[in-house]
């Protein structure tokens, strides 16, 4: 009977690879056309696999925690003639299992014919994948910082080691290095490595790893912070007035979308010597995951009221919670809301993701004394704090100043929103 590969497809656009979370199915278990056989974890979300076309399972060529290559086959469906022409699904050639693509989209080494088509028996299919799949860190663990002194100049022996071990600059931030200068000697590094060797540790998991590089890449640039308070009594009463009860998060997305419509410069891009401005306002707003931030966006936020957004903004922040964000919900925002205030925080300098360079950071509501002209005394305000992180090399303290201004005003006025 004829067989139909389940390939590890492609997730999204950056995407080449993912993590396999579950297997949903066993060899011998029967499955339809479109059912979800693996679920998989990308450095953006959950999503699962699903079949081609109906059958049985025959084989799994993938266990739960590897992580997997686009194009790989996961495992193997056997199918009738009449399932795979129903659903167009493309069968194998009879016994053999197909190359996983080459990089750059090159024929596999080995391949006959002018189609570059070739086969590989299961045998030699399992050994090749094996290798192609992306390695654990190195047995010994991520490590962790000490000592006092930064590490100055790395040798190109210590920088094969960390590639070896899946170890970064920032991971050496603070180990102390005993050659000239503060110069981290070979010796210098394989001691921390013995250091940490023995500390408790667990595997980063992707959404881990996805955090870190962004941060390491923001980090790159000129990051600076400013903060005002607000007056939230406005938005409180209007909440507990409208019928839908908006989340207090879609206020603040809101007020932000329309003050940057006004001045879009604050959320530009600086490429070399030129200053990109956006073309339109879509605004991701931080969600809180297992292990991690999501960061759904939601498209064109100007253009629609506040009782507008509700539906889709629910809809978004539930995906996110549940790592199930659709396609469209990716990327491509030019700044995002984060609402640190629900775990208690007054005040913190967010950070911007690298394809952004803003980001408003909501803080805590609390009841604070402000003074009053009218009555001549201390009264109880309600008043959180909103900080933007911004790239200064292309905004400077007093144009955030004025787009937070912007941002105030409408937020003590949420009926225009």
């Amino acid at each position: 009977m004829p067989q139909v590969p389940i390939l590890m497809p492609q997730l999204g656009e950056s995407i080449t690879e993912a993590t396999i979370m579950r297997l949903l199915v066993q060899p011998g278990d029967t499955v339809v056309a479109d059912q979800e056989v693996f679920e998989v974890e990308t450095n953006k979300a959950v999503m699962g696999v699903t079949t081609e076309c109906g059958g049985t399972v025959v084989s799994m060529l993938a266990s739960e925690g590897e992580t997997i290559a686009v194009g790989t086959v996961m495992g193997i469906i056997e199918a009738t003639a009449e399932e795979i022409e129903r659903s167009g699904a493309t069968p194998l050639a009879e016994g053999e299992l197909p190359a996983a693509p080459a990089p750059n989209n090159e024929p596999a080494s080995g391949a006959g014919g002018n189609d570059g088509a070739h086969f590989r028996t299961e045998g030699e299919y399992r050994e090749a994948a094996a290798g192609s799949r992306t390695p654990a860190a190195g047995g010994r663990g991520l490590p962790v910082p000490m000592g006092v002194r930064g590490a100055h100049y790395l040798s190109p022996r210590i920088r094969a080691r960390m590639d070896e071990l899946g170890i970064t600059e920032a991971d050496l931030a603070y180990v102390s290095g005993s050659g000239a200068g503060g110069r981290i000697t070979i010796e210098d590094f394989e001691s921390f490595l013995d250091y940490v060797d023995g500390w408790p540790s667990r595997q980063a998991s992707p959404m881990r790893r996805s955090v870190a590089s962004s941060m390491q890449r923001t980090w790159r640039r000129p990051i600076a912070s400013a903060g005002r308070p607000i007056f939230m009594a406005p938005i409180i009463l209007h909440r507990k007035n409208h019928p839908r009860k908006p989340g207090i998060t879609l206020y603040f997305l809101r007020a932000l979308a329309l003050a940057l419509a006004e001045a879009p410069e604050c959320a530009g891009y600086m490429v070399g010597g030129r200053i990109l401005t956006p073309r339109r306002i879509d605004l991701g707003v931080a969600v809180q995951v297992a292990d991690g931030v999501m960061v759904p966006v939601m498209r064109g936020v100007n253009e629609y009221t506040l009782n507008e957004l509700i539906d889709e903004y629910n809809k978004v922040v539930d995906q996110a919670r549940n790592r199930r964000l659709d396609p469209g919900y990716q990327g491509g925002g030019i700044a995002t809301v984060s609402n640190f205030g629900g775990f208690g925080l007054t005040f913190a300098s967010p950070m911007p993701l690298p394809s952004e360079s803003l980001i408003l950071g909501v803080g805590a509501v609390q009841k604070v004394p402000v003074w009053s002209d009218e009555v001549e005394c201390f009264i109880p305000v309600e008043q959180a704090n909103i900080v933007a992180s911004f790239d200064h090399r292309v905004v400077d303290g007093g144009d955030i100043g004025r787009l937070m201004l912007r941002i105030a005003y409408y937020l003590e006025h949420p009926e225009v929103l």
